[in-house]
């Protein structure tokens, strides 16, 4: 018989809308698990990223009337990664032996976990969860998506194509990955940078089953230049890269000068020399912002400030 207890993680940040839901598929999907032997236990833990609605309440609603849910309510918003973290964190000290992690508006596909336990039953500890299409995001989801992927493989990024944070991870495997102490997450590229075998499951992403979602364009943004700068210096290079290009452009120039003042045409160019200070300034201080992000990094990193603070729990012992 087999013996694999599995926790499923999910993180929620004002996701009141679809807990039932959610809880309501979940226990169907370890149910199954469990029927078929795949599992011999399933769970999953609920992480509250300091909601502002109720989603707190409903989860302390059902860990009451579902045996299987169980709760964290962090103390203050720490945004999706810092969250997960927690709820990784906690599980890496249980009893599981497997640990999906999961997003709470469905839009990844909870059959897909199915699929994921045969491969860690097969010997895999890192099973990712891969979109093999994207007919339910928007035209500007869709292909800001596919920047975002092509501008991290460009910089030296090893992530995998079209995963998020939908995955199963072993206990060891989770161990290695909570050992990291950086405070700047990139969870997707940190898993890959692990090892350990590795295998895919490839599934049709849904759309959301309510609610709002929670990464604009801005924090997509800001979750991509974290995770250029988590996991390479290129950027660091291009600005040195940049500055040797700017050395020989200069060069031409004063060749040019001189030969307009041989030649008697001393004229002043007010337009070239107009674009050539907005364009040097401009990569002046582009240069210096991408040396201020990396020094922002290393500021929150000496700090050691803690990730997050527990308020509550349910139905943990």
């Amino acid at each position: 018989m087999n013996d694999t207890k599995l926790v499923i993680v999910v993180p929620c940040y004002n996701e009141e809308e679809v807990l039932h839901e959610t809880t309501r598929q979940l226990t169907s999907v370890v149910e199954r698990m469990e029927k078929d032997g795949i599992i011999s236990k399933g769970m999953f833990l609920y992480v509250d990223d300091g909601s502002k609605d109720a989603t707190w309440r409903l989860i302390e609603e059902l860990s009451g009337s579902n045996k299987r849910v169980m709760g964290l309510k962090l103390a203050h918003n720490v945004g999706h990664q810092n969250a997960l973290w927690a709820g990784l964190e906690w599980a890496a000290q249980s009893e599981f032996d497997a640990i999906v992690s999961i997003d709470a508006d469905l839009q990844d596909d909870v059959n897909a976990i199915v699929e994921m336990g045969q491969k860690f039953n097969a010997g895999f500890e890192v099973v990712y969860g891969v979109r093999n299409e994207r007919k339910t995001d928007t035209f500007f989801k869709k292909h800001t998506a596919q920047m975002f992927y092509k501008l991290m493989s460009t910089m030296g990024g090893d992530v995998v194509y079209n995963h998020a944070d939908f995955r199963l991870m072993s206990r060891r495997a989770l161990q290695a990955l909570v050992a990291h102490p950086e405070r700047n997450l990139f969870l997707r590229g940190m898993v890959r940078s692990l090892g350990f075998s590795q295998e895919y499951v490839y599934y049709s992403r849904n759309e959301r089953f309510a609610g709002e979602s929670k990464y604009p364009f801005s924090k997509m943004l800001s979750f991509a230049i974290d995770g250029i700068t988590s996991f390479s210096i290129k950027p660091l290079r291009l600005i040195t890269s940049s500055g040797v290009l700017f050395i020989f452009v200069a060069l031409a120039i004063i060749c040019y000068a001189l030969y307009e003042y041989a030649v008697g045409h001393v004229v002043p160019g007010w337009t070239s020399l107009l674009v050539s200070l907005w364009f040097i300034g401009g990569a002046i201080l582009t240069a210096i912002g991408v040396i201020g992000e990396y020094i922002g990094k290393i500021y929150r990193e000496v700090k050691r400030r803690p990730r997050y603070f527990v308020e509550k729990m349910a139905n943990i012992e």
